[in-house]
């Protein structure tokens, strides 16, 4: 009782009541910021991975340099795209509006790296030379260098160990290595990234890339460039294609394209479900703890509460306190929760060659997130004091 007689010495202290009853139990205070942390910390690891899945998933579609996109209607999506026949694209030139369509070869081939001698899957990507298939510049300056018969360009964020030869490649030094049966050379360099389906890329022309897939048919492509002339809606050019073509076909519009590609990712693929499935246990987690520390607060305080209504305190202001508890345990375990998922982003990016990065919008989400799960954690701890009725300090 001499410690509630301190405590209402200093109700007219700056010192915030809610922070002064965390403040009275440590440990109970620890326990409930590394909780929060924790919890945090699971939110940030799911939502980072999500959003590297879905960026990596995606970042060669984003790139591609066309108005439209054909594709077949059997495909799934970038990894799992099925080839149509080449004569789809003559048909196309005959439409309105397009100005070339051209084919582009995708694969995932076994390639050898030449400092660990392992295999490991790599996406192959053939492309027209006379018409780049990308708006990445460091490719687009480059394919010259894959003119010749068995050269590729390699990725130099691929997963792996590949430190000297890109060295060795920097200097100019051509590396060779063995793509299935063949030996292939690595003439240049550029930067996209890793995926989940593929530790790396390669770009190469199309002549190459059917030397590489000796079986692969020139006229079975994975996905057509579609370039419109000036002046030309390729909402309006889209439908006229989708009307000429047959229906093993699909058209879409670039950011339609992008879209298909998303959507596969969040409602076909088990692993958008995976990620989002652990953002909720992590918030679950972060709610049944904070949950714990207020009600046993306030379980342990009842005869204060009691006493605080006998003053004339209204319910209202005991509520106060324990949102007050709940606001100011949000903050204190979200920024180690937040200063932690940096170094683990960082210290996974550079293991995984995956896009881990922590953008502004975020961590906002994040904190929102901890304001929810403590805030919902102090709704229910506050029907305990129902309880504090004056005669309990009798």
């Amino acid at each position: 009782m001499l410690g509630f007689i301190k405590t209402l010495k200093t109700l007219q202290d700056r010192t915030p009541l809610g922070l002064l009853q965390l403040k009275h139990d440590r440990l109970r205070l620890l326990t409930a910021i590394a909780g929060i942390t924790f919890a945090d910390i699971l939110i940030f690891m799911q939502l980072g991975f999500a959003d590297a899945l879905y960026k990596s998933n995606t970042q060669y579609p984003r790139a591609l340099q066309s108005d439209l996109v054909i594709l077949s209607t059997q495909a799934k999506n970038f990894g799992q795209l099925r080839t149509f026949a080449r004569r789809r694209l003559y048909q196309a030139q005959d439409v309105p509006g397009v100005l070339s369509a051209d084919a582009l070869y995708l694969g995932s081939v076994q390639w050898r790296n030449p400092q660990t001698r392992q295999q490991t899957s790599m996406l192959l990507v053939g492309q027209n030379l006379a018409q780049p298939a990308f708006e990445l510049p460091e490719i687009n300056q480059q394919l010259n260098a894959v003119q010749l018969p068995d050269t590729v360009l390699f990725d130099r964020a691929s997963r792996g160990d590949y430190g000297e030869m890109i060295v060795q490649v920097e200097q100019g030094k051509p590396v060779t290595t063995e793509i299935g049966l063949r030996t292939v050379t690595v003439t240049g360099l550029f930067e996209v990234g890793a995926s989940f389906s593929d530790d790396g890329a390669l770009i190469t022309s199309d002549q190459n890339f059917l030397r590489l897939f000796p079986r692969r048919e020139a006229g079975a492509v994975s996905l057509g460039l579609i370039r419109l002339e000036p002046g030309y809606d390729p909402k309006q050019v889209r439908a006229s294609l989708a009307a000429r073509l047959p229906d093993d076909v699909q058209v879409l519009t670039h950011q339609g394209y992008i879209d298909f590609e998303l959507n596969d990712i969040q409602s076909e693929s088990p692993i958008g479900f995976v990620f989002g499935l652990g953002s909720a246990m992590g918030f679950i987690v972060g709610v049944v703890i904070v949950y714990q520390v207020l009600s046993t607060d306030v379980n342990s305080h009842l005869a204060e509460y009691a006493t605080f209504r006998a003053m004339g305190y209204r319910n209202t202001y005991l509520l106060g306190v324990v949102f007050e508890e709940a606001l100011i345990l949000s903050v204190l375990g979200f920024i180690p929760g937040l200063i932690i998922a940096l170094g683990a982003y960082q210290i996974t990016a550079a293991a995984t060659a995956l896009p881990l990065a922590m953008p502004a919008s975020r961590a906002a989400t994040v904190l929102l997130l901890t304001f929810a799960m403590c805030g919902a954690s102090g709704a229910v701890a506050t029907r305990r004091l129902q309880a504090a009725d004056p005669a309990d300090i009798f």
